[in-house]
């Protein structure tokens, strides 16, 4: 509890961030359509934010090192609130795309600031309960920016007015904390290389990941609104595949424990593919039906990306743990600024369903290419703790530090 109380600061910015930038997707996409951008236009904001989010992991831990935690955040928070802001000053798909790499790179440098405070705070003793408790926080936010969905007016000045108003409000809490700041960490190198030498399996596993999270995040309202739902419907659809990976998380967690990881990514992706193929198939069944799906969608595609990470982890020595978290993350941030822009275009040429249908065949490459290193690679005889990762910043990876020895050999 003292421990909740006394990071209580850092956890209500993450909430306020995770309502303001969880938020704006799904608003962007409404808000598109009732302005008549094209289908690959609103897949393209989808795609700048996470070229945005990629700018953001690499320049966070630099300007950090350079002002320290407290100026970083603001100058982050600044630049997504200006995003938000300037979204009905312009009313150009083209200049939201730039709006939108601000928002993107606001989420990325925001949370890897959090992320270092309070991993600079925390002793071994401490770090699992705090992972938890962040894991709460976020998952909370992030439900709460789909419910918001249902209640916002699209292409409103006072809807993006809400959500600029809840980033700035993130700086509240983390500005007046009494909490000591930080010294400014030592800035990790960006080695893409590292994640493919370390394991290929879990390369491909993040970049898959992508595929599943950016797409159905970024496009998935248009793909709610091509099959009927109303804009309050849609942030139940979009909550249900948060909710789904919530729930996934401690029956994955004990999964990814106690057999080999490699096999619950595989019939991870495989339960994904099913699910990506009933989805096509569900919505003759009406809105409970699809809502369901989307539950079960979030439940099979959600934990992914901690999956992966957890077995590259597993061939990696303790010096490489943040670097190494770098390089998945660079491979998750490839991923998912094409796959919005792809997904759009898709479902332009061939209707929702083909939203899913890339998702799956993503997912089968995946299994195939997960069972042919099944069969040359080698499995860790002595692997790393399941952590849940948010898939927020790179310097998350120092989190992974306890119960970690080193190894080498790729899978």
């Amino acid at each position: 509890m003292r421990m909740l109380i006394s990071f209580a600061a850092l956890f209500l910015s993450v909430i306020l961030l995770q309502l303001a930038s969880g938020g704006v997707g799904p608003i962007d996409v409404l808000s598109g359509t009732a302005l008549g951008f094209t289908r690959q236009e609103i897949g393209l904001l989808g795609s700048a934010h996470f070229l945005g989010f990629f700018i953001g992991c690499w320049w966070a831990p630099r300007l950090m090192g350079s002002v320290g935690h407290s100026r970083a955040f603001a100058a982050f928070t600044a630049a997504g609130a200006i995003g938000l802001l300037a979204h009905m000053l312009v009313l150009d798909p083209k200049a939201w795309a730039v709006m939108r790499i601000a928002s993107g790179f606001c989420v990325a440098g925001c949370f890897t600031v959090i992320e270092a405070w309070l991993q600079a705070k925390v002793t071994n003793a401490t770090r699992g309960r705090m992972m938890g408790s962040y894991r709460l926080m976020d998952m909370l936010g992030s439900l709460g920016a789909q419910m918001i969905v249902g209640v916002l007016e699209p292409a409103s000045y006072v809807s993006y007015n809400i959500l600029a108003i809840l980033c700035c409000a993130a700086l509240l809490p983390i500005t007046l904390t009494t909490v000591q700041q930080p010294d400014t960490p030592a800035s990790p190198r960006l080695r893409p290389r590292l994640a493919v030498d370390r394991s290929p399996l879990a390369a491909a596993g993040v970049v898959v990941a992508a595929l599943s999270s950016a797409s159905f995040r970024m496009v998935g309202p248009i793909y709610g609104q091509e099959v009927g739902l109303t804009a309050a419907q849609i942030a139940w659809f979009l909550g249900a595949f948060v909710l789904g990976g919530a729930l996934a998380q401690f029956p994955v967690g004990w999964l990814a424990d106690k057999y080999d990881r490699r096999s619950v990514l595989i019939w991870l992706s495989v339960a994904a593919i099913g699910s990506s193929l009933l989805t096509v198939f569900v919505t003759g069944f009406g809105t409970t039906g699809i809502l369901l799906n989307a539950l079960v969608f979030g439940l099979t595609t959600y934990p992914i990306y901690s999956v992966a990470a957890a077995h590259a982890h597993d061939f990696a020595s303790d010096d490489e743990r943040v670097e190494l978290s770098a390089a998945l993350m660079f491979w998750f941030a490839i991923g998912a600024i094409f796959a919005p822009y792809i997904a759009s275009a898709l479902i332009d040429l061939y209707g929702p369903p083909a939203l899913f249908i890339l998702i799956a065949l993503g997912h089968v490459v995946l299994v195939i290419f997960g069972i042919i290193r099944m069969r040359i690679g080698r499995k860790r005889a002595k692997r790393t703790r399941y952590v849940y990762v948010p898939r927020t910043s790179f310097v998350v990876g120092r989190l992974f530090k306890k119960a970690r020895e080193g190894g080498n050999g790729p899978n």
